[in-house]
C-alpha cells in the first residue's frame, strides 16, 4: 500500500474545488493529458471521468469512478487503466490550521496491477504520488494566489 501526504498552502475548500472539477483532473494526475466527465455530476457517488494517457505516438483511455465521497473531506476513486487493471485511490483532505493536509492512499485492486503488486510497485506509486501531490499543490496554490489579487 502506497501512502503519501503533503501540506498545501491553501484552505481545504480550495483543494476540494480543484478535486471537484472533473476538467482539472489531468492538471494534477500524473500521466493524464486530458479528462472529461462521462457519467453523472463529478464528484458525486458513481460519477465517472474518462481520461487519456499519451505515451509517445500512442494513447490509452481509462476511466475513474467515484466509489466514496464525503464532500470537502474524502474522495475515493476506482481508477481503471484497462489492461493494467484497477486501483483504489483514496484522497483525504484535512484542515491543518489555515492550510490543508492531503493524504493519498493507493493500492491495486484487479488485473495485472493487483497480481504483480509488491514493494517495488509501491515504490513506483510513491514516486508518482510525490509528483501528483506537487502538481495538485501548484494548481491549488496558483488558483489561491489569483483569488487574492
Amino acid at each position: 500500500m502506497a501512502v503519501r501526504h503533503r501540506l498545501i498552502h491553501a484552505s481545504p475548500g480550495r483543494v476540494w474545488a480543484v478535486l471537484a472539477d472533473g476538467t482539472r483532473y489531468a492538471d494534477w494526475v500524473v500521466g493524464t493529458s486530458e479528462s472529461r466527465v462521462v457519467h453523472g455530476l463529478w464528484p458525486e457517488l458513481g460519477s465517472a471521468l474518462e481520461y487519456t494517457v499519451r505515451l509517445g505516438p500512442w494513447t490509452v483511455a481509462g476511466t475513474t469512478v467515484v466509489r466514496r465521497v464525503d464532500v470537502l473531506e474524502e474522495l475515493e476513486l476506482e481508477v481503471d487503466s484497462g489492461p493494467f487493471g484497477t486501483a483504489r485511490v483514496a484522497i483525504d483532505v484535512r484542515p491543518w490550521g489555515d492550510e490543508a493536509l492531503i493524504i493519498v492512499d493507493e493500492h491495486p485492486l484487479r488485473g495485472i496491477g493487483g497480481t504483480l503488486h509488491n514493494a517495488a510497485v509501491d515504490a513506483l506509486i510513491q514516486l508518482r504520488h510525490r509528483s501528483m501531490l506537487a502538481r495538485l499543490a501548484n494548481v491549488v496554490e496558483e488558483q489561491t494566489s489569483y483569488a487574492r489579487t
